[in-house]
């Protein structure tokens, strides 16, 4: 399950200033395409567009923005959450370079802001987690789990000054299957800190991890018994 970063109180306590800005409405994939053949979601079909409904003013657009050939976009859905701190959300996707593996980008109304160096390799994916402020400073983080299958590393970036840094990660966990056609987990805010839900590396245990101090503290919270295990644990159940 995905927990985008809360806009503040739905964008109605951003000023008039802000809500004059390019405002993405909504965002979806199109373009689909067989031209990376990894298929860790099920299948063979990923997507090479990014569509955007954009409002600007009391004008609305559709944007459309075309990877080159050697990039898709090895991904679900597109995630909305306002990454940026302005109150008004952008677009967090996996982008996937052919020949060195996914990252995860940021884009905006007018194009790509920020992502993630790729993996480094061909066949390689990120499974993300949730984007929020994750240890309440003020800032937004967004989280993924490099790997799921392989490297199982829980990794955790900041978004500062139009890019975006690593500040923590760690080993053991993980939230995706191959051939799953879902990430299970996710944010959950069932107290006062935001903790992630992962399975531990070897599918038998629900982990909470919360960002504290700069780093990540891990706590069990009890037997994984499939997928929906973790999404109870997510939505506090």
């Amino acid at each position: 399950m995905w927990r985008a970063a809360i806009l503040t109180a739905a964008l109605g306590l951003c000023g008039a200033a802000a809500l004059a800005e390019a405002q993405i409405t909504s965002a979806r994939f199109d373009g689909p395409t067989t031209r990376y053949a990894h298929g860790v979601l099920g299948d063979s079909v990923e997507y090479g567009q990014l569509v955007l409904e954009v409002r600007d003013g009391g004008k609305r657009q559709t944007v459309t923005i075309t990877l080159p050939q050697d990039h898709v976009f090895e991904d679900l859905q597109p995630r909305l959450a306002d990454v940026t701190g302005d109150g008004l959300p952008e677009v967090v996707v996996i982008e996937t370079d052919a020949r060195q593996g996914a990252a995860l980008a940021i884009y905006g109304p007018k194009g790509k802001l920020a992502e993630t160096p790729h993996i480094g390799t061909s066949n390689r994916w990120l499974a993300p987690i949730g984007v929020a402020d994750l240890d309440g400073d003020g800032a937004v983080e967004l989280a993924y789990i490099d790997r799921p299958h392989l490297a199982k590393t829980l990794r955790v970036w900041r978004y500062e000054n139009g890019s975006l840094r690593q500040i923590a990660n760690a080993k053991g966990l993980t939230n995706h299957k191959i051939g799953w056609d879902y990430i299970a987990g996710g944010i959950r805010g069932c107290g006062e800190d935001l903790e992630l839900v992962t399975a531990n590396a070897g599918w038998t245990r629900i982990v909470a991890t919360r960002l504290q101090a700069g780093q990540l503290i891990s706590r069990d919270l009890g037997a994984y018994s499939g997928p929906d295990s973790l999404n109870r644990a997510a939505e506090c159940r």
